[in-house]
């Protein structure tokens, strides 16, 4: 609750965190790799201290600027836990540069208060959407990873330092977007359950659940050809893309439209 008390706090850790995500970008060439993990690892830590304050506050604060800081720092956690797996791997500027913007863009566009939980269950829901989403925002940072691997190979470009091998991370972005499908129909099949037993009505089709049942049925389309059709390379990635680009419409578009377009068209 102490994180929570002082919105100065917030504004210390989140411009500390984004200073980490920047000074680990920019010199990872000169740091040894035991140098870059501990940076990024003291990034990561400041980063999950901005969410607690956020997320402790009373009531919590949240919308799409914290569902994508929180979606970066998971991706983050993917990233640093693969380094371990596989100490070749240097960080990439993109992670810590997607990783500084999201810390920046939630100070900027804190969201609005959450009213009171009909159910101390609902947060599981939150958890197990939140969790889905940055599963699958690390599979598709790795599906542009390997369309990169595949396009230097083809034109016989030598990888860079600290890559893997293209089907090591072929494996590693059809895992994460199997946990990811797994956590994403866990979400839903919650959804359905608070709609239909805490506030006695079926579910209502509104965009968010629309959105996010087509993004289900074209991953489960991916696993399926992918299982049954060997699907790979373009195909898969591009279905991963669409896929991901309607669970992002699901919730953070949804609230975007909310907390940014509509606020400031009435404020006009």
């Amino acid at each position: 609750m102490i994180l929570a008390a002082t919105p100065l706090l917030t504004t210390v850790l989140s411009v500390a965190a984004a200073l980490g995500y920047a000074a680990v970008a920019l010199a990872q060439r000169r740091w040894g790799g035991p140098a870059v993990r501990a940076g990024l690892t003291a990034a990561w830590v400041l980063h999950g201290l901005v969410l607690a304050s956020s997320l402790l506050a009373t009531p919590p604060l949240f919308g799409f600027a914290p569902a994508l800081s929180v979606t970066a720092w998971l991706v983050t956690l993917v990233y640093a836990i693969e380094s371990h797996i596989y100490p070749q791997l240097k960080a990439r500027a993109a992670l810590l540069g997607m990783g500084m913007l999201a810390v920046l863009m939630a100070l900027m566009f804190p969201g609005s208060p959450y009213p009171s939980l009909e159910s101390p269950w609902l947060p599981l829901h939150w958890a197990l959407g939140i969790a889905a989403y940055g599963l699958i925002a690390a599979a598709v940072v790795h599906a542009w990873w390997m369309q990169r691997t595949e396009k230097a190979m083809r034109d016989g470009v030598a990888l860079r330092e600290g890559s893997l091998p293209l089907l090591a991370i072929e494996r590693l972005t059809f895992r994460l977007v199997t946990a990811g499908f797994a956590l994403l129909t866990a979400t839903l099949g919650a959804g359905w359950w608070f709609s239909e037993h805490l506030y006695g009505q079926g579910i209502t089709w509104d965009h968010k659940r629309l959105f996010a049942v087509l993004s289900w049925a074209v991953f489960a389309v991916l696993l399926l050809g992918r299982w049954r059709l060997g699907w790979r390379g373009r195909t898969a990635s591009r279905m991963l893309y669409a896929g991901s680009g309607l669970l992002l419409l699901a919730y953070v578009g949804s609230r975007f439209v909310l907390e940014v377009v509509l606020h400031r068209l009435s404020a006009t």
